[in-house]
């Protein structure tokens, strides 16, 4: 008959069989499977206890000597409470600067964040060494900059941050709160970082429409491009649906709501600026950046060499005569000759008057006052001063030929011409143009002004039929 015997009962029973029967431990741990180590201390627990000390009992230690202390785990608590933002790295980090000893460890400030409920514990996330990782190698080398929300005023109104953090420093070089994110306080938020900071040597944002005009309904030139363009910044562009690439700023962005905007509502916009001001010096100056070697971004930003945005040249006085100017008309090929070397500009200035600058040792070729194309010069320095005897060229003129018909433009910004669509701009809906050819190429005149050049791209067959009707068909768009 089997009889089921306690655990207490089997101990005691191999004690019994090596103090009273003479049995060796080696033949009493193998009888009943445990090791050798586990019969010598369950004779020395018995010599000193008795039957009560082959009792199970719990494995943890008497007594630990790195166990965090009252006051410092108090401590913790307490800058927990005080900024609700601050996560384990970023208070020990705080406590070493404030010289606590014994410092404790990183996952021990966050065993007791959990043990006192300041954080729901999570699972852990992916190693850093799982991620690709990029910046610049020195400041101002390139800025990141975006638009976020956050911030809320005490009428209820939720205006937007326009941000920049330097690529290499982490520096937070513009928190401009305005009203509406529109063009000019963006761009007004650009020139103050500039003005305060220098010009970087990139900047790096997305495809927003205040940004650029990639795919917005024009094709002109937004207002951000032509401040970079004019100040000889690079701009790069996100590609579309892609938030990591300026992972930089975003972090920022997060950075800023999770330890100062949540919960935050100010009486103005003023006194939000003059607070988000003084919190955006606390991150650059005091707060440890982890991607920095736990380093606050402005020792990183000191390093830079900057260059302040000039402000506006005097105005030249009448006496002094002003620098003459190049013009050239670029060609349907959307190039234009200097010398005899060709340069190219782009089609879609094909017809239009461009002013080409010498720079040292580049051609620049401006269009509207915008730099729209640089190049290697390709002739000797000395040919320099013939370039500028050279006389100006004239305003375009529409060609005088007989083959001009009348035209309006669509709603899409469109015409249509012997059957084939050309664009003409929104800008110009419903504006009555004037199609003229010449050579190969459709030209679009309005107000006396060349609008667009086109390369013909209709059949020319049916150019009959369109200069039969020179005014359009009678219909809802075509009509006068």
């Amino acid at each position: 008959m089997l009889v089921e015997l306690g655990l207490v009962e089997q101990r005691y029973r191999a004690v019994l069989e090596v103090l009273e029967d003479g049995a060796s431990v080696t033949d009493v741990a193998r009888r009943y499977g445990v090791g050798r180590q586990a019969v010598h201390a369950w004779l020395r627990r018995y010599a000193s206890e008795g039957l009560s000390g082959l009792v199970d009992r719990s494995a943890r230690p008497d007594t630990c000597p790195h166990q965090m202390p009252p006051a410092v785990e108090a401590r913790v608590l307490e800058m927990r409470r005080f900024h609700p933002g601050w996560g384990p790295r970023t208070i020990l980090n705080r406590l070493a600067r404030e010289g606590v000893e014994p410092l404790p460890g990183r996952s021990s400030i966050y065993r007791a964040l959990v043990r006192h409920h300041l954080i729901e514990p999570a699972k852990r996330r992916r190693r850093a060494s799982d991620y690709k990782r990029w910046e610049r190698a020195r400041p101002m080398e390139l800025w990141q900059m975006d638009i976020t929300a956050g911030v809320l005023l005490a009428d209820g109104t939720t205006p937007s941050l326009v941000t920049g953090v330097d690529d290499h420093s982490r520096f937070c070089v513009c928190a401009k709160v305005v009203l509406r994110a529109t063009a000019k306080p963006v761009c007004d938020a650009l020139r103050g970082a500039m003005e305060a900071h220098g010009m970087p040597e990139a900047i790096l944002t997305d495809n927003g429409k205040v940004f650029t005009g990639r795919f917005g309904p024009g094709h002109g030139t937004v207002l951000f491009d032509r401040i970079c363009q004019e100040n000889g910044i690079r701009h790069l562009l996100t590609a579309p649906r892609s938030p990591t690439t300026t992972g930089k700023v975003e972090r920022f962005h997060q950075t800023l709501k999770k330890e100062f905007l949540r919960g935050l509502i100010f009486d103005s916009l003023e006194d939000a600026q003059a607070q988000i001001n003084g919190w955006v010096d606390e991150y650059n100056s005091l707060r440890e950046h982890q991607s920095l070697g736990d380093r606050p971004p402005a020792e990183r930003f000191a390093l830079a060499r900057r260059e302040p945005l000039e402000p506006p040249s005097a105005p030249v006085p009448a006496s002094t005569a002003p620098t003459p100017r190049l013009i050239r008309r670029v060609r349907t090929n959307g190039t234009i000759s200097l010398l005899n070397a060709k340069y190219h500009v782009g089609r879609y200035l094909s017809g239009q008057n461009v002013e080409v600058r010498l720079n040292g040792g580049l051609v620049e070729v401006f269009f509207d006052s915008v730099l729209v194309a640089n190049h290697a010069r390709k002739h000797p320095p000395e040919l320099d001063d013939s370039l500028n005897r050279e006389a100006l060229a004239s305003p375009a003129a529409r060609p005088s030929t007989d083959s001009v018909v009348i035209r309006k433009v669509d709603k899409n910004g469109a015409i249509r011409f012997a059957g084939t669509a050309y664009f003409v701009g929104q800008a110009h809906c419903r504006h009555q143009v004037e199609v003229a050819l010449l050579k190969d190429t459709l030209q679009i005149w309005g107000n006396g002004k060349l609008l667009r050049t086109h390369p013909i791209r209709h059949d020319r067959r049916k150019e009959h039929g369109a200069f039969a009707n020179p005014s359009g068909r009678p219909d809802r768009i075509n009509a006068a």
